[in-house]
C-alpha cells in the first residue's frame, strides 16, 4: 500500500454500519388501535418494501463507501449526507404512517420504534465526528441541524396526526408548557444561588486555606448522596420549620414541593461551582498579578480587571457543568411535588405510557444540548484567541 493513501476513518465506518444494522434488523415504527393496546412494531420492509427499504439505505451505502477514503471533500459530502438522512426521518415517519395507520380508525397511534431512534442517535454522532474531522467552529456545527429541525417542524405542521407523542402533547399541551416553566424556573433559580454561594465560598477558602480541606470534604459529601435521599433528608426539618414559623408557611415552604428541591438541586450544584471558581482564580499568572500592582492597581481593581476576567471562561465552565447537571436533576424534584417535566416521565412510568416518558424526557434532553452549546460557546469566545 502507498505511504500516501487514505486511511479509512473506523470511526465514522462503524457508525454508519451500525446505523445500517439497526435501521434494518430493528423495529421502525409500532402501531396500535388505541392508547391501551400495546402496539405492533413494523418493520421497513413492512412499512416501505423493497423498493422503499432500497431507497432508504442508498445514502447509508454511499456514506459508508465514502468514510472509507476520506478525504476533505469527502467528509464534506458525508457531512451534507447525514443532513439530508436526518432530515428525512420525519418525512419518513410521514410515509409510515399513511402506509401502516387505519385512517378509519381515529383512535389508533403510532408510536417510533427503536430503528428510527437507533438511527437518529447514531447520526448525531456520526455528525459529531464530521464537525472534529473537519475543524467546524461550534456555531457552524450547530447550524447543521437547523435543516433537520425544519423538516420536523414542516412534518408536525402538516402531517404525523397519528404520531402517539404529538396525540400525548395535544392531550396536555397546557400542562406540558406549566411543567416547562416550572422546571426552566426551578433551574434558573438554583444556579443563579448556587453561582453566588460558590463564588462566596471560594473567595472565603482562599482567604482560609484552612477552610479549603473542610469546605470540599462537606461539597464532596453532599454530591454522594443519593437525591431521592436527599429529598427524604430534607422533608422532616423542612415540615418542622413550615409549622414553627408561620411567615415560612405562607411563603410556601413545605416538606414537599419547591423548598426541598431548590435546596438539594443548590446542594448538588455547590461543588462543581466552588471548584471551577477556586481553581480559575487560584491559577491566574502571579507574574500578570504582580504587573498589574506594579502599574498601581489596589487590591480591589486587581481582582476586578485582572483576576476575575482571566479567570471567567473556568467560571463559565462550572456554570456549564452545573446548569446541564440541574437541567437532569429537576426531573426528579417531581417525586415531591415540585412540578417540571418530570411529572411527565413518572406518570408515563406508572401507566406504562412510554410516549409519556417522552414527553417529559426530550424536553429534558433538548434543555440540557442547548444549555451545553450557549455556554460552551460563550466559553469559547471568552478564552484567549477567541473561539474555535
Amino acid at each position: 500500500m502507498r505511504r500516501d493513501a487514505v486511511q479509512p476513518n473506523i470511526v465514522l465506518a462503524s457508525l454508519f454500519l451500525a446505523t445500517l444494522v439497526a435501521w434494518l434488523g430493528l423495529d421502525a415504527v409500532s402501531v396500535a388501535p388505541n392508547r391501551i393496546v400495546p402496539g405492533q412494531g413494523v418493520d421497513v420492509l413492512g412499512v416501505a418494501g423493497w423498493g422503499g427499504m432500497a431507497v432508504s439505505i442508498s445514502p447509508l451505502l454511499v456514506a459508508l463507501g465514502l468514510a472509507w477514503r476520506p478525504t476533505p471533500d469527502r467528509l464534506r459530502w458525508s457531512t451534507g449526507l447525514v443532513v439530508l438522512m436526518l432530515s428525512a426521518l420525519p418525512v419518513w415517519l410521514m410515509v409510515a404512517a399513511a402506509f401502516t395507520v387505519d385512517p378509519d380508525m381515529p383512535q389508533a397511534r403510532m408510536g417510533i420504534g427503536g430503528g428510527v431512534w437507533m438511527a437518529l442517535f447514531l447520526l448525531l454522532l456520526a455528525l459529531i465526528e464530521l464537525r472534529t474531522r473537519l475543524t467546524m467552529p461550534r456555531a457552524r456545527g450547530w447550524a447543521l441541524l437547523l435543516v433537520p429541525l425544519a423538516s420536523l417542524a414542516a412534518c408536525l405542521s402538516f402531517g404525523l396526526e397519528p404520531l402517539a407523542l404529538r396525540q400525548e402533547y395535544q392531550g396536555r399541551s397546557e400542562a406540558f408548557v406549566s411543567a416547562i416553566a416550572e422546571h426552566l424556573l426551578l433551574v434558573g433559580v438554583a444556579v443563579c444561588l448556587s453561582l453566588l454561594l460558590g463564588i462566596g465560598l471560594a473567595m472565603a477558602m482562599r482567604h482560609w486555606p484552612r477552610a479549603q480541606r473542610v469546605g470540599f470534604a462537606i461539597l464532596n459529601f453532599l454530591q454522594t448522596i443519593p437525591s431521592l435521599a436527599l429529598f427524604g433528608l430534607l422533608l422532616a426539618p423542612l415540615a418542622w420549620l413550615s409549622s414553627r414559623f408561620d411567615w415560612l408557611a405562607a411563603f410556601g415552604v413545605s416538606g414537599i414541593g419547591w423548598a426541598p428541591a431548590l435546596l438539594a438541586l443548590i446542594g448538588y450544584s455547590l461543588l462543581p461551582m466552588v471548584r471551577n471558581t477556586y481553581v480559575a482564580l487560584d491559577e491566574v499568572d502571579l507574574d500578570v498579578i504582580e504587573a498589574a500592582r506594579g502599574m498601581g492597581m489596589s487590591r480591589g481593581q486587581v481582582f476586578r480587571q485582572v483576576r476575575l476576567p482571566l479567570a471567567l471562561p473556568l467560571i463559565l465552565e462550572g456554570i456549564r457543568i452545573t446548569t446541564v447537571q440541574a437541567i437532569g436533576l429537576t426531573a426528579v424534584a417531581a417525586l415531591i411535588g415540585a412540578g417540571g417535566l418530570g411529572t411527565f416521565i413518572f406518570q408515563g412510568l406508572g401507566q406504562a405510557a412510554m410516549d409519556m416518558v417522552l414527553l417529559g424526557a426530550l424536553p429534558i434532553l433538548a434543555m440540557a444540548l442547548v444549555a451545553d452549546a450557549l455556554l460552551g460557546a460563550l466559553t469559547d469566545l471568552l478564552r484567549p484567541g477567541g473561539a474555535t
